[in-house]
């Protein structure tokens, strides 16, 4: 149940319903979504919801549907019905389209079973009977004409036609020429004349030609005639053509009368076309306002993520500009939202965007808030937006909220959503406060759910104390004054009026004397809140510090668990690799020692020979021996310079100098930073260094240099999207929040290639346009989870 009867209109879902209805091929498509009510049945909404978002699959990842024609079969099959009617050429191939529309869609679900369960469900049971199409491609072909064989008779009537036109041809052909070579006829050739082949003759020569003068010019100097042997042949083709109409009129009466049997299946398949029609508008509207599915409960709450005004959204993106994400609560523990904040801070657009998506989600619509928001059923919903003043009823406009007050305390109950702008305003303060905070407390002892907007102090307070109330404030930001549009919850806002005031221009000593009329209990509250507000900012500011922070750390310590992990991996392979190698060096020895022994022997050597093969024996010695690595500490003559490599002398730590401090060096090893007197380390070469170290500390000034912000302009889509994944690829792995791509404006397709691609990251959490003063849709940010 919806109060009043026009909240659709004060939430915009008639606007949305328009939209909707432009993506509609078919007339009966957009009677469909005029039809489109809110419900409270739970799985009629769950099934409307999984059909537009399966299409919406179908459209975005699978190949296209094949519908190519809708028409108004109900019409022609009602009028199919009627004994003694028949279809015309036009009708019949209407009906010919649209079934072959049918039979391909239903073809198509049939090569993906179970897929998409919830659309299969439109035809389930449904026969396909293609007997009805096979007899209609009998009669009438491809471009919607009856063909020429359609019956015997029409092809030896088609067939006569042609034969007398061909011969009332050539005689006028032969009679024109004539005509012409005595001078006879006029400039120009032969022309029609009420549908009659005429020679254009001299008026003077008309006497000189036997036939009918069918027009003549308009000075009178030429008349238009029909030759008498021509004259006869031409009544002959319309006596012919008369019989072929007849002829035609007899063969769609009997196919109309194939047809009636047909009937009710017809209608059946006009319905399945209306119902892809109407699902597929609602999952185009989706896909224009980014929506999704919810997850729906049978229970009165909801949780939206990121959710954005739809119609605020479109309206965004036609001028560049990003809408701020709504995240809200409403369930058993905070039935009733009090929001309060300064006046053009957003909350009216906050309550309508939770009023309008509830709306849309027990209409079947698929909603602009991320995936994972969670939205319950309400039987009723409440509504009591702007000003609904009546002259004819003779009610104020304080008296028409107090109408609508009456009705929702009434009315309401635990499975109500209300929605109340402004609360308690039109009416002196003093007592407008106290009304409306009593109807606040009638609600929830009911257990109503909803949201409030109010600049009252007294409903402030009352929420704050009051269990299943809970304040909420726009954020606003108090040093540049504008506001952030961004809801808080958990703490009142404030009006910011003597501050927006200022901001303004109103003279100052119109503000000094507006606030030594405020008591100071008053004053006291709103400075509190403004106190308040500034905290939270910069808590907010810190805690994201603190994330990006924490993200950093994460990485790091991934970093240095995969490291552990490559050394303890390749510990064994390394020994084994060592073992093998000095086997091999043993077994080649002996080889080697044994030759020169047999050599010796056999040749009877004399001193040279057999130095000159102990020398041999030397070389093959020394290729593997291993040298030992050449260290060396640091003397007191020796220079150390930021970037050397050094080794602590009571462990086996290495490190890289970062700074000298007179007999101290400040080392850095992996994160850490210690300093140690000069004699306590020796340098080291940089190649006597693991690599895996190296590689560690290449990371860390990696981090330190690295630049989350992207020129792609002038490049090639392929090159840009390769270097934006190295840049999303980095920036993963150093936990940055946000990239900064600049692509430029030109035709919009480089930055639709980019976000494109971007969406296939689950790891992307949106995607906004830089502000308009400063680059617009020329630049996207990239915020990350």
């Amino acid at each position: 149940m919806l109060y009043p009867s026009n909240s659709i209109d004060k939430l915009g879902f008639t606007e949305v319903k328009e939209l909707i209805k432009a993506h509609c091929l078919s007339e009966m498509g957009m009677q469909m979504v005029d039809k489109i009510q809110v419900m409270n049945n739970y799985d009629q909404i769950r099934k409307f919801l999984y059909q537009a978002n399966e299409f919406k699959n179908i459209l975005e990842n699978d190949a296209p549907l094949p519908i190519h024609h809708f028409f108004d079969i109900k019409s022609l099959a009602n009028k199919a019905k009627i004994e003694g009617a028949f279809l015309s050429e036009e009708e019949f191939y209407q009906v010919q389209a649209s079934l072959t529309t049918v039979f391909a869609v239903i073809g198509y679900f049939n090569e993906r079973e179970g897929q998409y369960p919830n659309l299969e469900a439109l035809f389930e049971h449904l026969p396909i009977e293609k007997t009805i199409l096979k007899k209609i491609d009998l009669i009438i072909d491809q471009k919607g004409k009856i063909r020429p064989n359609a019956s015997r008779e029409l092809a030896d009537l088609t067939s006569g036609i042609a034969k007398a036109e061909q011969e009332a041809r050539k005689k006028i052909d032969v009679i024109f020429k004539s005509a012409t070579g005595n001078g006879w006829t006029a400039d120009g050739s032969l022309t029609v004349r009420d549908g009659r082949l005429c020679i254009p003759l001299l008026a003077e020569n008309k006497r000189k030609l036997k036939g009918f003068i069918h027009d003549e010019s308009a000075s009178g100097q030429t008349v238009y005639m029909e030759p008498e042997e021509v004259f006869t042949l031409n009544n002959k083709i319309r006596d012919l053509e008369f019989e072929r109409r007849r002829e035609i009129v007899k063969i769609l009466m009997a196919l109309t009368d194939e047809l009636r049997p047909y009937v009710p299946l017809l209608l059946s398949y006009h319905s399945l076309l209306t119902k892809l029609d109407f699902v597929r508008a609602k999952a185009l509207f989706a896909i224009d306002i980014e929506g999704n599915m919810p997850e729906v409960v049978n229970d009165a709450r909801l949780k939206l993520t990121n959710a954005r005004h739809p119609l605020l959204l479109l309206n965004f993106k036609k001028e560049g500009k990003t809408v701020v994400p709504l995240n809200v609560q409403i369930d058993e523990g905070t039935r009733i939202i009090v929001v309060s904040g300064p006046n053009a801070g957003g909350k009216s657009v906050c309550m309508k965007t939770v009023g309008l998506l509830q709306m849309m989600v027990q209409a079947g619509l698929l909603i602009s808030a991320a995936e994972g928001s969670v939205t319950g059923v309400f039987k009723q919903l409440f509504v009591d937006i702007g000003d609904d003043q009546s002259i004819e009823s003779d009610l104020s406009t304080y008296s028409a909220h107090l109408s609508k007050m009456k009705n929702f305390v009434e009315q309401a109950n635990g499975k109500t959503l209300i929605l109340i702008d402004e609360f308690g305003t039109g009416t002196d303060p003093q007592f407008g406060g106290p009304i409306a905070e009593a109807v606040l407390e009638s609600l929830n002892h009911k257990k109503v759910r909803g949201m409030v907007t109010t600049h009252y102090s007294n409903l402030k307070i009352f929420a704050s104390h009051t269990e299943g109330i809970e304040n909420a404030s726009m954020l606003f930001n108090n040093v540049e004054m504008k506001p952030l549009y961004m809801l808080e919850v958990g703490k009142p806002g404030s009006s910011y009026a003597f501050e927006i005031a200022q901001k303004i221009g109103l003279p100052q000593n119109v503000l000094n004397l507006a606030k030594n009329k405020v008591s100071a209990g008053q004053k006291k509250v709103d400075t509190l809140l403004v106190d308040l507000e500034r905290e939270k900012k910069e808590i907010f500011d810190t805690k994201i510090k603190l994330e990006k922070q924490q993200r950093q750390v994460n990485v790091l310590l991934a970093e240095n668990e995969k490291l552990k992990s490559y050394l303890e991996e390749n510990k064994k392979v390394l020994i084994k690799d060592a073992k093998e190698q000095a086997k091999n060096i043993i077994l080649n020895a002996n080889k080697l020692v044994e030759n020169t022994i047999s050599e010796i022997k056999s040749s009877n050597a004399d001193k040279e020979t057999t130095r000159t093969l102990r020398e041999n024996l030397n070389i093959e010695l020394q290729k593997n021996t291993v040298k030992p690595a050449v260290t060396k500490t640091v003397e007191a003559d020796e220079e150390l310079k930021p970037g050397d490599w050094v080794k602590l002398t009571d462990s086996e730590t290495t490190g890289q100098v970062i700074e000298l401090i007179k007999d101290n060096v400040v080392i850095a090893i992996g994160d850490l930073r210690t300093v140690a007197k000069k004699k306590r380390v020796i340098k080291v070469s940089k190649s006597s260094v693991p690599k895996e170290i190296r590689k560690s500390y290449s990371q860390t000034n990696d981090m330190a240099n690295f630049s989350p912000e992207i020129d792609v302009r002038g490049m090639r889509t392929e090159d840009a999207l390769s270097n934006i994944e190295r840049l999303f690829d980095r920036a993963l792995m150093m936990g940055y929040g946000n990239l900064k791509i600049i692509h430029g404006k030109g035709d919009g397709i480089l930055r639709k290639m980019i976000r494109q691609y971007l969406k296939k990251y689950d790891q992307v959490d949106r995607m906004e346009d830089e502000h308009a003063d400063r680059g617009g849709d020329g630049i996207t940010y990239v915020y990350l989870k």
